[in-house]
């Protein structure tokens, strides 16, 4: 389930460096809404990370674009354990239970501990999940501790605005110095801990709320 690890791109990290060298403010819990066709905020340790004292220096910075009837999300993640795999998830908050969640891709580290991955999609005020009516879902990964649901529960509109990074497998997160949970945030439900968050932003305001 996994795909080939991608090389950094030289333009993000640029910027990266850029914005921290020019101490240029990054969105926060106290941003206001984004006019512009660029949006950037950082995605910091979870509450698990924090929790446990691992992962202290690890964060990413995250720039999406408008690009007409979609948007272009470009992450990178920095000093993260070396060489190893994680799932990126769009979640309804950032911390758990997470609510509404959705797989949206991976990012692999590479021997330096940095990440990237860029991602096209509905990322602004409009990211929502829907379930009008109650309907029959593919078994096809049925292995506990969480296989998956026979049906879906109906419930209205939710928006979606937090993004969470998890490890891929509970022994990276383990050798990581963090617990060795085992999660369902990855495409077979096997995957370890949260690793980075947007917690730095309100419970019901995450940043993908304010890209209009």
């Amino acid at each position: 389930m996994r795909h080939l690890p991608k090389r950094l791109t030289v333009v993000v990290a640029a910027l990266a460096a850029v914005l921290g060298a020019a101490g240029i403010a990054l969105a926060s819990a106290s941003a206001s809404p984004s006019h512009g066709r660029v949006f950037a905020f950082r995605m910091v340790p979870s509450a698990t990370a924090v929790s446990a004292r691992c992962l202290k220096r690890a964060q990413a910075l995250v720039t999406i674009r408008s690009a007409g009837p979609v948007e272009i999300m470009k992450v990178f993640a920095s000093h993260l354990p070396r060489n190893t795999d994680f799932d990126l998830f769009v979640i309804q908050v950032p911390n758990a239970p997470f609510g509404i969640s959705w797989y949206q891709g991976d990012l692999d580290s590479n021997r330096f501990g940095n990440a990237r991955g860029t991602f096209i999609g509905r990322f602004s005020i409009e990211t929502f999940a829907v379930a009008p009516g109650t309907a029959p879902a593919p078994q096809v990964f049925t292995k506990p501790p969480f296989p998956n649901a026979k049906f879906n529960p109906s419930f209205n509109p939710i928006q979606m605005y937090h993004l969470g990074l998890w490890f891929n497998s509970p022994r990276d997160a383990a050798r990581a110095g963090c617990p060795a949970t085992v999660t369902p945030f990855n495409g077979e439900h096997n995957a370890g801990v949260q690793a980075l968050s947007t917690r730095n932003f309100p419970t019901l305001s995450g940043p993908l709320r304010f890209v209009h």
